[in-house]
């Protein structure tokens, strides 16, 4: 006979931001509080694989950035600093002293373990902190596009310009990648991305403020495992081997097989293997 594995309980919470902004994070694990911070495009529940994972060391709080799930607005001051308010919240909360971010949760962590020394240790997962210039012509037409009311006509700019997509996607037509996002992208995953796509381009005009920013990261006094896929492209991963070299305490690994998005779906234990036994 078969035997059903059921994935650990969940609970919510709410905690107040410093500008009133309610912040939602999912709580699962027992063990030592570690926090866990997801990409743009993404929500809590994106993360889950993830956190059940690591849920069984640890007291795992999945947050729901601002913008996304239950938590409040981005709002119309949206900035980074926002962002860092919202996790030191959690945090103070939760007594959480480790961390682990992906992609734009992983910039929002450094960010804060430079100015807040309250992480003892900190795993990455390709942090979106750049060493060199970024793409930023998709935006114009992203924007103009979501005011239009074509989403998925905004989300073709959005990986055709914006550096990450494979180069035989840049070089397909836009009526016809159009065309093949509305068929790919469509149920649950798409419902939950679609309303992420307004703040999905404020997410991305932060990250591009901090260019030329990369030395102030060596504020960062805790120890940094920085984790990337081996199926990233080249030129992401030297802005890696750049963010290792600056960072005080930190070590650079490539996970074969992977690519950005393996904290998520099946290659999510994958990634929780490596960070656990970084972060007990």
């Amino acid at each position: 006979m078969s035997q059903t594995i059921q994935n650990p309980q969940t609970h919510q919470s709410t905690v107040s931001s410093t500008d009133g902004t309610p912040i939602n994070y999912q709580t699962t694990g027992a063990g030592p509080g570690l926090i866990v911070l997801g990409g743009a495009l993404r929500t809590s529940q994106d993360y889950l694989p993830l956190a059940f994972s690591l849920a069984r060391s640890f007291t795992v709080h999945v947050v729901d950035r601002r913008g996304r799930g239950a938590s409040g607005p981005q709002g119309p001051e949206y900035t980074l600093d926002k962002e860092v308010e919202d996790l030191l919240a959690v945090q103070a909360r939760t007594g959480a002293r480790l961390a682990f971010g992906h992609s734009y949760g992983g910039l929002v962590i450094l960010e804060t373990a430079r100015s807040f020394p309250v992480f003892e240790r900190i795993a990455v997962y390709e942090p979106g902190l750049p060493a060199g210039p970024l793409p930023t012509e998709w935006m114009a037409p992203y924007r103009e596009r979501l005011a239009a009311g074509d989403p998925y006509g905004a989300f073709v700019h959005f990986i055709r310009g914006s550096g990450g997509a494979p180069a035989f996607l840049a070089r397909l037509p836009h009526w016809y990648l159009r065309m093949a996002l509305r068929i790919a992208f469509r149920g649950p995953s798409w419902q939950r991305m679609r309303p992420l796509l307004q703040a999905n381009l404020a997410e991305h005009e932060q990250v591009a403020a901090q260019q030329g920013r990369l030395a102030a990261f060596a504020a960062v006094t805790a120890p940094v495992l920085l984790l990337c896929g081996g199926r990233t492209p080249h030129a992401s991963r030297a802005d890696f081997d750049a963010v290792r070299d600056t960072l005080p305490h930190a070590t650079l690994e490539c996970l074969p097989g992977l690519n950005h998005f393996g904290t998520e779906g099946r290659t999510a234990p994958v990634v929780a293997e490596r960070a656990l036994r970084f972060l007990l």
